[in-house]
C-alpha cells in the first residue's frame, strides 16, 4: 500500500468568472428596535437583502451570525436566530449554485481529472444543518473531517497503461527494492555532567542483502566510526546489525544482521551480475535512500569505464575499474545498488563528483563494480577480513623518496623471514661511521613501471598469496631481477 499525504494547494483547481463572484459584505449589526430585527421578528426577509445574497456571507467563508441587541424575550431571540441562519443557508446555496452549475458544465467537456475530483467532493457533501459552518480556509466544501494520508494500492504493471519499457522498469524495482536496505550509523559522545555515553546519528546510508543469512553490504564509509548500526528493511522493521569485517581501501564492509530467525527467511538477497562485459552506454538503475527518503529508484546510462576513485585508506591505492553513470546519485546512496536492465547488480554506488560542493546529485556518480565487491565480501566471510599478498617490507615515505630525488619505492626495512628476506632483498642500513646506506628501490613488478607506492599497492592487489612476482630493482645504482613469493600477513606495514 501506498501512503498519499494530501498537501494544501497554493490556490484552488478553478474560481468562477467575475459575473459568477459574489461580493463579500461586511456582517450586520442589528440595533435595537430596528426595520430589520421587526422584519426578522416576523419571519421577513429585511428589504436591504432582498435581491442580493444575504450580507456578511463570503464566498467561501463562514456562516454570518447577526448581532440582536434589542431586549426581546429568549424564545424570541432563538426564533430570530433560527430564521437568521435560514436565511443564511439559503444565501449559501445562491453563492454555491453557480460554481456547481459551471464545474458539472465544465466536466461534461472533458475536463481534467482534478476538475472532475472536485466535483465528486462537492457533490457528495451532506446537507447542511443549522449547525454547520463553511471554514474560511476551504475552497469548497463546509467543515468536515478530512484523513491526512490515505492508503492506494500500487499500480499493477499488467492492468495499467504503461509501455513495455515502463513495465519492465517496474516490475524490476518490485523485485529488487526488498534486497536494498537503509543503514544508520549510531556513533556514541561522552556526556559531561555525568559521564555517561550517549547514542548520536552520524549518518546514514544504504546497503543490500547478500545472501539469505543476514550479511548484508554495504560501503566501508557508511559505518566508519559507528558504535551501533542499525538497519531497516523494506517494511520498515528496524534491527541491529554487527560488523564482519571490511576494506577500508576498496571502501567495502559486511555486516550481520541480528533478526529473529522467522524474520531471516523473508530476507531476499539481491542478484548479482557481470561488470566485465559492460558497455558505455547501456542504461542502469540505481535504488538506495537519498537524504533518508527509503527505497528511492533513479535511471540512467553508464558514462564511462575503467575510472579511478580515491579511497581515504592510509595506502592511498585508487579503486581501480570504477563505474561512472549519470544516474542521480546523491548523499544516503552510498551502499546502494547500481542495476542493469535485467536487475542484476553491477556495481555499488559510492561517490559523486561535487564541484560546487553542495552534495547533490551533478549528473557524475561512480560506483564499484561488482566483480571487484565480490571477492572482496568471500574473503571478509571466510577470514573475517580481507587477505592481501605481502611482500613484507617497510617502505619509506613519499616526501622522503621526493627529497632522495628517486623514482620507484625505497625499501627501509625488511622483517626477517618475510618473503623479501627469503629472496635477499636488502633495506635501508646505517654504516659504523653513520654513513646511510639506501636500500633497494622497487622499480617495476612482472614488467609493469612502479613510480609510486601506490602503483606498487595496485599491482599487489591483482595477485593472490602464494603468486610469484619479479622485481626490478634498482640497487647501488645496478637494475636487477628478484623472484619473490607472496604471502599473506594481515598486519604488515606495507
Amino acid at each position: 500500500m501506498i501512503a498519499v499525504q494530501l498537501q494544501p494547494v497554493a490556490a484552488p483547481l478553478w474560481s468562477a468568472p467575475p459575473s459568477q463572484q459574489h461580493a463579500c459584505l461586511p456582517a450586520p449589526r442589528f440595533s435595537s428596535h430596528s426595520s430589520e430585527c421587526r422584519a426578522l421578528q416576523a419571519g421577513q426577509r429585511p428589504a436591504r437583502y432582498s435581491s442580493r445574497p444575504l450580507a456578511g456571507l463570503r464566498t467561501y467563508g463562514s456562516t454570518p451570525r447577526a448581532s440582536c441587541r434589542c431586549l426581546w424575550s429568549s424564545s424570541q431571540c432563538r426564533a430570530s436566530s433560527i430564521s437568521e441562519r435560514a436565511l443564511a443557508l439559503d444565501g449559501m446555496r445562491r453563492c454555491m449554485s453557480p460554481h456547481i452549475d459551471a464545474l458539472q458544465h465544465l466536466t461534461s467537456q472533458a475536463c481534467s481529472i482534478c476538475l472532475a475530483a472536485a466535483l465528486s467532493l462537492v457533490l457528495s457533501l451532506p446537507p447542511l444543518s443549522l449547525a454547520d459552518e463553511i471554514p474560511d480556509d476551504l475552497p469548497f466544501a463546509p467543515s468536515q473531517t478530512v484523513p491526512a494520508t490515505m492508503e492506494m494500492k500500487a499500480p499493477d504493471p499488467r492492468n495499467t497503461d504503461l509501455s513495455n519499457e515502463e513495465k519492465s522498469t517496474v516490475e524490476l524495482f518490485q523485485r529488487n527494492t526488498p534486497s536494498v536496505v537503509n543503514i544508520a550509523n549510531i556513533g556514541s559522545r561522552q556526556s559531561f555532567t555525568n559521564m555517561e555515553e550517549k547514542k548520536i546519528p552520524q549518518g546514514m546510508g544504504s546497503g543490500f542483502i547478500w545472501d539469505d543469512h543476514g550479511h548484508i553490504v554495504t560501503n566501508f564509509h557508511v559505518i566508519r566510526n559507528a558504535s551501533d548500526v542499525k538497519v531497516a528493511l523494506i517494511d520498515q522493521s528496524v534491527f541491529p546489525a554487527k560488523f564482519i569485517g571490511g576494506d577500508p581501501d576498496k571502501d567495502v564492509a559486511v555486516l550481520q544482521l541480528l533478526c529473529p530467525e522467522e524474520k531471516m527467511k523473508d530476507l531476499k538477497s539481491i542478484s548479482l551480475g557481470n561488470s566485465s562485459n559492460l558497455l558505455v552506454g547501456q542504461k542502469v538503475f540505481a535504488i538506495g535512500n537519498p537524504f533518508g527518503l527509503d527505497h528511492t529508484l533513479t535511471a540512467g546510462i553508464i558514462s564511462g569505464l575503467g575510472r579511478e576513485l580515491a579511497t581515504p585508506g592510509f595506502r592511498g591505492v585508487p579503486i581501480r575499474n570504477v563505474i561512472q553513470t549519470d544516474a542521480a546519485i546523491n548523499p544516503g546512496n552510498s551502499g546502494g545498488v547500481l542495476l542493469d536492465s535485467r536487475g542484476r547488480l553491477v556495481g555499488i554506488n559510492t561517490a559523486i563528483a561535487d564541484p560546487t560542493g553542495r552534495g547533490a546529485s551533478s549528473g557524475v556518480g561512480f560506483a564499484i563494480p561488482i566483480d571487484t565487491v565480490t571477492g572482496l565480501v568471500e574473503q571478509i566471510l571466510k577470514f573475517g577480513r580481507v587477505v592481501r599478498p605481502v611482500l613484507g617490507i617497510t617502505i619509506a615515505p613519499p616526501q622522503t623518496i621526493r627529497q632522495l630525488n628517486l623514482e620507484g619505492v625505497l625499501i627501509l626495512d625488511i622483517p626477517t623471514g618475510s618473503p623479501a628476506d627469503l629472496a635477499g632483498l636488502k633495506g635501508t642500513s646505517r654504516q659504523a661511521n653513520g654513513e646511510m646506506v639506501l636500500g633497494d628501490v622497487i622499480t617495476g613488478v612482472n614488467g609493469k613501471p612502479i613510480k609510486l607506492q601506490k602503483d606498487l599497492f595496485g599491482a599487489l592487489d591483482e595477485l593472490k598469496v602464494g603468486d610469484k612476482v619479479q622485481l626490478e630493482i634498482l640497487r647501488g645504482g645496478q637494475k636487477i631481477q628478484v623472484e619473490v613469493t607472496l604471502a599473506d600477513k594481515a598486519n604488515s606495514s606495507e
